[in-house]
């Protein structure tokens, strides 16, 4: 097993490197390089793009895992106003995307090309927050005849700027947060028309798919989710770092390759992800772990350490979380702060805030003009759920006699370095 040694974030894989193949030199692989691994983009038509998809079984990248080829699907025969990537990132312990967009841009512009192509799309547009990765994508953009039309738009962000809907309205010229209303990109995307809208890795896979073909794509994975994903592997590891692995690979493996301490509890998909239960090792496949009644997410795997008091790690994350409102609707401006309040009497002892927690966790569900109230609830109810024992250790004694290490608070960019890889085989 070999990875390597940086003071960024690194990146390794467990199997064959695809999405990051090429970036072993470290730096951004560059158009001749992307070609001499990967060819020249197929032209596809809508059929054949929907074709593809579906026989490939390929899911979104981004948190909710939709079927790609039912995304297409849903969009008007007539054309497609706007294909736009979702690169903003907005997760705190979430890497991948842009790692992906500073070390193999290509792959990424060849998703999103496959994609305008097919779906004969007016406007193209990476909307892009760290300027790292916008500058690796407009470089990218320069290299090759096939891109000039697409547009980067690069601003500053925070959490809710991530959310479609959000993204939509400011690449169209107008303040980043969601609008309250629950549509869908598709039918109210970029300039309030049909939008086809997905995260970085998702234009990736498609890229990949392209050149593969569904057969040689699905050599990798499991039969319900064929191919590879990327996950951001932090907090109690020897290991941190955006690691590439088979779909359906045990969190086992990846914890042991990462070096997690043993014993550690696991938070999958992010700060508004659930906790795995103590000793269990699901598949890292989005089917599975729906079954499961877990979340894929964001793709972030995040350890906490028994030394850490995990109680006050949650604290922190909410927050955190609750500073994030776009300031909108009730449930935001009143509602997270309740939380974290309750959350704050619980830890000290106070077993009053442990039932009004109960209640205002609910109380926001559903009533958001976007999903991060749901979101935060998801996170904390899940909290609660996992660390029973702890929360009566509080309860009863006001304290757990644990430091709050912060193993989930954001660590630095990434930065392009070297792939390595460590032998598990699918």
């Amino acid at each position: 097993m070999m990875r390597t040694t940086s003071p960024a974030v690194p990146a390794w894989s467990i199997g064959e490197a695809r999405l990051l193949a090429g970036s072993s030199a470290g730096g951004t692989v560059s158009w001749p390089e992307h070609r001499a691994l990967h060819g020249d983009l197929p032209r596809l038509s809508r059929a054949d793009l929907q074709d593809l998809t579906a026989t490939a079984a390929l899911l979104g990248r981004g948190g909710a895992g939709f079927p790609v080829t039912r995304k297409l699907a849903a969009l008007p025969a007539s054309g497609t106003h706007a294909v736009v990537v979702n690169g903003s990132e907005s997760e705190p312990l979430s890497a991948k995307d842009r790692m992906l967009m500073r070390t193999t841009p290509h792959l990424v512009l060849d998703g999103l090309l496959a994609v305008a192509n097919a779906m004969r799309a007016r406007r193209v547009v990476v909307s892009v927050h760290d300027p790292r990765a916008a500058e690796a994508i407009a470089a990218a953009i320069r290299e090759r005849r096939d891109a000039r039309r697409i547009r980067v738009d690069s601003r500053p962000t925070r959490f809710v700027a991530g959310e479609a809907r959000a993204v939509m309205r400011g690449a169209g010229g107008g303040p980043a947060v969601p609008h309250g209303r629950r549509t869908l990109p598709s039918d109210e995307g970029l300039n309030g028309r049909p939008t086809f809208l997905s995260n970085a890795e998702t234009f990736a896979q498609i890229g990949l798919l392209a050149h593969l073909g569904p057969h040689a794509y699905a050599d990798r994975g499991v039969s319900t989710e064929p191919g590879t994903s990327l996950l951001s592997v932090v907090g109690a590891v020897r290991h941190p770092g955006v690691v590439e692995v088979p779909n359906g690979v045990p969190l086992g493996v990846v914890l042991e390759a990462a070096g997690a301490e043993t014993g550690s509890a696991v938070l999958l998909g992010g700060y508004h992800g659930l906790w795995v239960a103590a000793g269990a090792s699901p598949g890292l496949s989005r089917p599975e772990l729906q079954q499961a009644g877990l979340t894929f997410g964001a793709g972030v795997v995040a350890a906490v350490s028994p030394e850490s008091c995990p109680l006050g790690e949650v604290v922190a994350v909410a927050t955190w979380l609750a500073g994030e409102s776009a300031g909108q609707c009730g449930p935001c401006v009143f509602g997270l702060p309740s939380i974290v309040d309750d959350l704050s009497r619980v830890i000290a002892g106070d077993v009053g805030g442990y039932h009004d927690l109960e209640r205002h966790t609910g109380l926001v569900t559903g009533r958001g003009a976007c999903a991060h109230p749901d979101g935060v609830a998801r996170f904390v109810t899940s909290s609660v759920r996992r660390f029973g024992e702890d929360i009566d250790a509080h309860l009863r004694e006001g304290g757990c006699g644990r430091a709050v290490l912060g193993q989930l608070t954001p660590r630095p960019a990434v930065a392009p370095v070297q792939v390595s890889a460590t032998g598990w085989a699918s």
